[in-house]
């Protein structure tokens, strides 16, 4: 009797360290610039990423999206993501040592990040060392997911599906309206990211008939934007295609400004301009700006799980979803639905449940047809909208069907 009371007690605290093995946090890192210059992005981001693993982790009335039923991860035991985070100060060395010593000292088993496509380049080749998923929320340059790389993934649109959806805008608005863009400059920030966006530019301008009349790379967090300001005045394009982020983005509206110079159109690569701290540096000046985005805030009725996420995100950082901060919080959920389908926290198993991803645009607070992934790990049913700054706020002008408004278009 003694010896079956052992085996059975036993056999009980086997069963017990099993599941209490099962329900051990996931460890997911996080890299974004925390500091410096773009510190206030960053800890945006940061609310972002801790708001989708409260949804994942928590107890909540169920919210109509992947992964909105809270309680962890069900086919782990009811596991918690556990987010930690790295600054990356948004300078590439810096972001490939901070991956690697989350790879290596926190035991992450994926990467999330990273807001500038640069410092996306260095942390994805140091996960596809390690072998470990690395999943770019917000990183756009087309490059990233053309280098042949087995472990990297993109939930959001790239730059060329951002930028064929302009050119899209252009012919519409143009048919609509009768009044078509002819001209267009160029002014981007001299990165990956600018690079690759001018590039793409380019081509699709030459595509639709339309002339580059001015073509303006400048240094990134320049001190000043004057010089480059009189030339995009020089030049008075059509519309203005500018690819910076934030401080940039601001500074360039003030030093048209001061030399009288208000564009006929500006459709931004998002980046810079898609941030509150836009809105707010930029102030009047910013109305009537134009930009591609991933995400419609007033999408809600296409999208029911807009507002309580987005609720829920404002009670945390004390504003609304952005461009950036929707993505973000997308890819952590498309992660923890790779995980949770895995039911393994191995890198291998998160890898090939990735693969294998296949998510309906209305299960996520997106305005795009879904989630899958292609060979390379390009999310393939992204779709891009237009939106354009009225009243401090960037509200949803294309396509039509989404539409909240009509286009401002003065060209």
């Amino acid at each position: 009797m003694k010896r079956r009371a052992l085996l059975l007690s036993a056999g009980a605290l086997a069963a017990t360290g099993r599941m209490a093995r099962a329900a051990e946090d996931v460890v997911i890192g996080v890299v974004y610039p925390l500091t410096g210059n773009g510190a206030a992005v960053g800890l945006d981001a940061k609310a972002a990423y801790e708001v989708a693993v409260d949804i994942v982790n928590g107890t909540h009335a169920p919210i109509p999206m992947l992964m909105g039923q809270g309680g962890g991860l069900a086919k782990l035991g009811g596991a918690k993501i556990k987010l930690v985070f790295a600054d990356s100060q948004n300078d590439p060395q810096k972001a490939r040592a901070e991956a690697e010593r989350l790879i290596t000292q926190e035991k992450a088993v994926a990467i999330l990040g990273s807001y500038t496509s640069a410092t996306g380049a260095t942390i994805s080749q140091v996960t596809e060392r390690y072998e470990v998923p690395y999943l770019a929320a917000d990183n756009s340059s087309p490059s990233l997911h053309q280098r042949g790389l087995k472990w990297f993934f993109r939930t959001s649109p790239h730059d060329e599906m951002f930028t064929q959806g302009m050119f899209d805008f252009f012919r519409d608005i143009g048919a609509k309206t009768g009044r078509k863009a002819k001209t267009v400059a160029l002014f981007y920030e001299d990165s990956i990211f600018g690079s690759d966006s001018s590039n793409v530019q380019r081509k699709l301008a030459q595509a639709a008939g339309m002339e580059v009349v001015a073509d303006i790379k400048y240094r990134a967090a320049s001190p000043s934007l004057s010089t480059e300001a009189q030339k995009l005045k020089s030049a008075n394009a059509d519309v203005i295609l500018p690819s910076s982020y934030t401080s940039d983005a601001i500074l360039i509206m003030k030093s048209m400004n001061d030399i009288g110079y208000k564009p006929k159109a500006m459709m931004a690569q998002a980046a810079g301009f898609q941030e509150s701290a836009f809105l707010a540096g930029a102030g009047a000046l910013a109305e009537g700006v134009m930009s591609r985005s991933s995400f419609a805030l007033d999408a809600t009725k296409s999208r029911p799980a807009i507002t309580p996420v987005n609720t829920l995100y404002k009670a945390h950082n004390n504003k609304d979803m952005n461009d950036n901060t929707s993505r973000e919080i997308t890819a952590l959920l498309t992660l923890a639905d790779a995980i949770n389908r895995a039911g393994s926290a191995k890198p291998e198993a998160i890898r090939q449940a990735l693969v294998a991803t296949d998510v309906p645009g209305d299960q996520t607070i997106m305005p795009w047809k879904g989630i899958k992934f292609d060979a390379s790990g390009q999310n393939t049913l992204g779709t891009p909208v237009m939106q354009q700054v009225s009243g401090g706020i960037y509200r949803t002008v294309w396509p039509f069907e989404l539409a909240v408004m009509e286009a401002n278009w003065l060209v």
